[in-house]
């Protein structure tokens, strides 16, 4: 390595550790990390060890080159020079083969990591409930599983190989420095500080550099990823604001700019004196060296020798010199990872948990009482980005709620805005757990069922039916993965959208773009029902499923819905009363408490709450015309249609 390599990585590592946070040493941080690195003791062997041997053959090449010298100065035999060449030349090709199986094992320990650490994020991530992705921000998140995840496989892929070759590397440098010239030795490591201190200073002014333009890159990615979603574009086009975006990216990108521009000029400089300081180091050894050599205290090979050594002795104190940092940047890294995993999830599945239950279902609210739970037990500060997490929390919203739908009914959650409605939908799925009381889907609590049995009863189709960025297949295969593509062509017929997908160039593998963005409203509500239609479950939940639909849109919806709801027990939230009149039971919620219950007739002769609702959305002339046959909006859950 050239002393001018020597300055750039030195730069690197401090520049790489200074901007992170430093922590004390944590044992249990220490445990754990064991305990991720035994899965890949064997080649963790392999690699310290095939380490060492290079740092050993590193070392060897300067020695022989000045045998050659010596040998050369000696007028000794051709052959021995020859010789001394070739086994320099079998030791950079044992070096070089030894490099590339160190980085093979290197790589393949570090990309390792990655996947386990990565994995388990994940995986404990999919446990969390919904209320800790309502409070984290997506891209703390995803920081976590790729930032702070390839800073924590550095420790094993960069520093340990770094800190075992550089400890070899240094001692035998040492040795064999002091062996052949101790003055010469001692002088080199005085010109050490000159070395070091300026790349301190240097990574601590480009740290700042890079935080600076991190800073203002992060605030491009921001705007970029919100202006560049199909909603943002809208938004921005709507209020005829581009040109003043286009500005304020431009600033951004301006500063950016000038920030790269100074960190150029600062690397520039530094290592540009730091090369002159590795020349005058040089010259030290050549000039003294070189005087010794003349006056008989020195063989001429020995100062290449020393020369040769010098890059070997001032490249691994530099890198030592900062490894402390950087192991700390790496338990930071780790102990930001393991800050996700120790996040409990709320909702945990029972080691006896029972399977989905047979033949028709029921569903029970028995005394339920709930209230969202605070920020300190479904999130962290980090994540939140946020000083401090909200202490708010712990305040019912759900009082003693009960009620009972048998197999096959329909209810309807009716009330103002905010009274409860959508927390006791979230309720049946589990998305929480009530505090007092129990949900039952027939009979079996839904705290006593397994996850796969819960999903496999139920069904939800939210207000904004939400798709991914995926093809119309990958959409609906979410529900049965298993699914020909027959049943996929009769759901999509059955919710009145198989001649719509039929014109589609690419047919079920067109993109829907995000949130499905591509399709109308109307649309993207049918493709959410023929994926609730594919997974065939046992009880649907409609939550505001027409809601912010024009006229044409909801009817065919309605159409699609029918088919939904045929023959399945059902839970219906809806705004508009007019979608609800047939339902077996109509529960009037206020406040998160059921403040009427009954039937359509029943709670309008009743003139309280419902009557009042009721009133405020039609007039007498529209209620008449909606009660006519055939104008009831669902139809009768109890009697399937088709």
């Amino acid at each position: 390595m050239s002393m001018e390599s020597t300055a750039w990585n030195s730069l690197y590592s401090v520049t790489r550790a200074d901007h992170r946070d430093r922590r004390p040493f944590s044992a249990a941080t220490m445990r754990r990390i064991g305990g991720f690195a035994k899965r890949h003791r064997s080649r963790l062997i392999q690699f310290l060890v095939l380490s060492i041997v290079t740092a050993v053959l590193t070392v060897a090449t300067p020695v022989l080159a000045g045998r050659v010298v010596d040998a050369i100065v000696q007028s000794a035999p051709v052959d021995v020079v020859v010789w001394l060449a070739v086994l320099i030349a079998g030791i950079a090709v044992a070096e070089a083969g030894l490099r590339l199986v160190v980085r093979w094992l290197s790589a393949g320990i570090g990309e390792g990591l990655i996947l386990d650490l990565r994995t388990s994020v994940f995986d404990h991530v999919q446990r969390m409930p919904v209320a800790f992705f309502t409070r984290t921000r997506t891209g703390a998140l995803v920081s976590r599983l790729n930032n702070d995840v390839i800073g924590a496989q550095r420790a094993f892929s960069d520093t340990l190989s770094g800190v075992v070759g550089n400890l070899v590397t240094l001692v035998l440098t040492l040795v064999l420095m002091l062996g052949i010239s101790w003055q010469i030795t001692l002088l080199s490591l005085v010109l050490l500080p000159v070395f070091v201190v300026p790349a301190r200073r240097m990574g601590a002014r480009l740290a700042r550099l890079q935080r600076e333009a991190a800073s203002h890159n992060s605030a491009m990615s921001t705007q970029m990823t919100e202006r560049f979603s199909a909603p943002g574009a809208t938004l921005v086009k709507l209020f005829g604001r581009p040109a003043d975006e286009s500005r304020e990216f431009a600033d951004r990108a301006a500063r950016v700019r000038d920030i790269g521009v100074r960190r150029a000029m600062v690397q520039s400089v530094f290592v540009t004196a730091l090369t002159l300081v590795s020349a005058l180091a040089l010259a030290l050894v050549y000039g003294l060296g070189g005087y010794l050599a003349l006056n008989g205290g020195l063989d001429a090979g020995a100062v290449v020798t020393l020369a040769m050594l010098l890059t070997r002795l001032y490249a691994p104190l530099t890198a030592l010199a900062g490894a402390r940092v950087e192991v700390m940047s790496a338990l930071v890294s780790f102990e930001r990872v393991f800050e996700v995993l120790d996040l409990k999830p709320l909702i945990a599945e029972k080691p006896d948990a029972l399977p989905a239950p047979e033949g028709p279902v029921s569903v029970e609210f028995d005394h339920v009482s709930f209230a969202y739970p605070s920020a300190d037990k479904v999130s962290l500060a980090s994540l939140e980005e946020v000083a401090a997490l909200d202490s708010r929390g712990g305040v019912q919203v759900l009082h003693d709620v009960s009620f009972r739908v048998e197999p096959g009914q329909m209810v309807a959650l009716v009330g103002s805005s905010g009274a409860g409605k959508s927390t006791i939908a979230s309720l049946l799925p589990r998305l929480y757990d009530v505090d007092e009381g129990a949900v039952r889907l027939a009979g079996i609590d839904v705290r006593d069922l397994t996850a796969a049995g819960l999903r496999q009863t139920l069904g939800l189709v939210t207000q904004d039916g939400h798709l991914f960025h995926e093809s119309i297949r990958a959409n609906l295969l979410l529900a049965r993965p298993e699914a020909e593509e027959a049943e996929l062509w009769e759901m999509l017929r059955r919710a009145r959208l198989d001649d719509l997908v039929a014109t589609l160039p690419d047919g079920l593998d067109t993109i829907v773009g995000e949130r499905g963005y591509r399709l109308s409203g109307g649309e993207r509500q049918r493709l959410t029902i023929a994926r609730l239609l594919l997974a065939r479950p046992k009880v649907v939940i409609l939550d505001e499923a027409t809601a912010h639909l024009d006229s044409t849109s909801e009817a065919a919806v309605q159409e699609a819905l029918a088919e939904a709801l045929a023959g399945r027990t059902s839970v219906v939230i809806a705004h508009r009363l007019s979608t609800v009149r047939a339902a077996d039971l109509i529960l009037v919620i206020e406040d998160g408490r059921v403040v009427e219950r009954g039937t359509h007739t029943e709670l309008l002769a009743a003139g309280g709450r419902y009557e009042e609702l009721h009133r405020t959305q039609f007039d007498q002339s529209d209620d008449e015309q909606a009660e006519q046959p055939g104008q009831t909006g669902l139809p009768d859950a109890a009697q399937p249609i088709g």
